[in-house]
């Protein structure tokens, strides 16, 4: 009797965000799929989204998500806060059956659901992701009993994306907005942003280990993973191959690629509002 092969799926993973924060989360896919090949768009013309209105936040994203498309993605994953908050129905919809559409703010409201034991959660990010007040509504819909307290943090992306983590400078701006009354006796706080897994040490320790920091990244690589594997879509490729895109190209933005992706990486500007 012969044997069925399982069916691979060798079409790129798509990526996009605001900047080049959402790297942390495609250096997460990496690890967690390493035989997958990735395109990164990194929309640093209109970074930050977090003081951009939703329309276009929405449009944004519906035109990244073309280029993606044309570049036969087979899953895009949003990884961005604020866009996810903001043009996730928009995007799918426009996407329709051509590839598998990832946020990043459902994997991480379905990994603090399926936690036991926790009265209170407490939310971190940009102005416009904690406004959409998302992570709270999500978390209620499933469990009404628990508190939920957000706070907008807008120090700390800029911040990190001028290198400034693991000192005495970022140690002193963690510790003014944790220190904030609504983040007190907090089971779980949420990095609701794609570059705070570069500061997750620094707010573990400034908790002392006793608060459950959950690195988005992470899970977001595990849930694409997931559905790949169940849709029958994962990639058997030997030397997958990585692109990386940005909207306007700039040196310093290249220079910085290390700190969110783990390794220097080669970034082409792609003229897609021109």
């Amino acid at each position: 009797m012969q044997r069925i092969q399982p069916m691979k799926d060798n079409r790129p993973i798509g990526i996009f965000d605001s900047g080049i924060g959402g790297l942390t989360v495609a250096h997460a896919i990496h690890q967690a799929l390493p035989n997958e090949s990735l395109i990164y768009f990194g929309d640093t013309a209109h970074l930050p989204y977090g003081d951009k209105s939703a329309d276009s936040i929405k449009y944004y994203s519906m035109r990244i998500s073309q280029f993606l498309l044309q570049k036969k993605c087979k899953a895009l994953v949003i990884a961005c806060n604020t866009a996810s908050a903001m043009a996730f129905e928009t995007v799918k919809d426009f996407v329709g059956k051509q590839a598998l559409v990832i946020n990043v703010i459902d994997p991480v409201v379905a990994e603090v659901l399926s936690k036991k034991k926790l009265e209170h959660i407490g939310v971190i990010g940009t102005k416009g992701t904690i406004k959409s007040d998302i992570y709270a509504k999500k978390i209620k819909q499933g469990n009404p009993a628990l508190h939920v307290s957000s706070l907008a943090t807008p120090l700390l992306a800029p911040m990190i994306e001028e290198g400034f983590f693991n000192n005495k400078i970022s140690r002193t701006v963690i510790d003014s907005y944790l220190s904030r009354p609504k983040l007190k006796k907090i089971d779980l706080l949420i990095l609701a942003c794609t570059h705070y897994p570069l500061i997750k040490k620094e707010i573990e320790s400034i908790y002392h280990k006793e608060v459950d920091v959950i690195n988005s990244a992470e899970t977001v690589a595990m849930a694409l993973k997931n559905q790949l594997k169940r849709k029958k879509m994962l990639a058997d490729t030997k030397k997958p191959s990585h692109q990386f895109y940005v909207s306007d190209f700039t040196t310093s933005f290249e220079k910085t690629t290390a700190l969110f992706f783990g390794s220097r990486i080669h970034l082409e500007e792609a003229a897609i509002w021109k």
